[in-house]
């Protein structure tokens, strides 16, 4: 090959290469923005407490009552969450029991036979419509740590022998006053009930008898 015939090649050469398109350089990807953290409502705060006058007109053969101010936690237990592991649901039930159970001397809650339980939802005061149904589960962590203080004991009871529908009407969701600050928190209702439940109740705190 003579020298003009390679410098008439790398010339074709070059001129081929120049009609190709430039390949598109595929832009960077964005990093995703950083999900701000809702900020923290502050400090917890005491809500009134609930009027128990319409609650006792709704029952049967009420008579003592007790009303008790739920232990201040940062996490409570909504039919609408989902957790990522069964483990923090179960932390969190462990700790709404134990809150519970921490309640009854000082508060001087005596073993009943029969009663009712409403659970009252003092919401943040945030604008918007709030369901109190939707802490059924909180409830009723709060109910077993009433009943069975130590859950690996079952057959110990404290409150009532049982907490099916012979023994147990609710627990019913009622709303309440909101807090000023801090998280929501929850009020249980506990009245004593002087006659045995009829077998019209089917409600448990699962929500079907047993």
């Amino acid at each position: 090959m003579t020298a003009a015939q390679y410098r008439e090649i790398m010339a074709r050469r070059r001129a081929g290469q120049a009609a190709q398109p430039a390949t598109a350089v595929p832009p960077k990807p964005r990093k995703a923005a950083a999900k701000k953290s809702a900020p923290h409502p502050g400090l917890p705060s005491t809500p009134p407490p609930p009027s128990v006058e319409p609650l006792l007109a709704s029952l049967p053969s009420p008579g003592r009552h007790w009303t008790l101010l739920m232990p201040y936690v940062e996490e409570m237990l909504n039919s609408n969450q989902r957790h990522r592991h069964w483990s923090v649901e179960h932390r969190i039930r462990k700790r709404l029991r134990k809150g519970a159970t921490s309640l009854l001397k000082p508060m001087c809650v005596p073993q009943l036979q029969y009663a009712a339980i409403f659970y009252v939802l003092h919401p943040r005061p945030i604008e918007r419509s709030r369901d109190p149904g939707n802490w059924a589960p909180t409830a009723k962590a709060y109910v077993d740590g009433l009943v069975t203080p130590n859950p690996k004991v079952p057959s110990v009871r404290h409150l009532l022998p049982d907490d099916n529908h012979e023994h147990l009407l609710g627990p019913y969701p009622e709303m309440g006053e909101p807090v000023t600050t801090g998280f929501a928190r929850m009020s249980l209702v506990i009245v004593e009930l002087t006659k045995p439940l009829t077998s019209g109740n089917t409600e448990t705190v699962t929500g079907a008898a047993g």
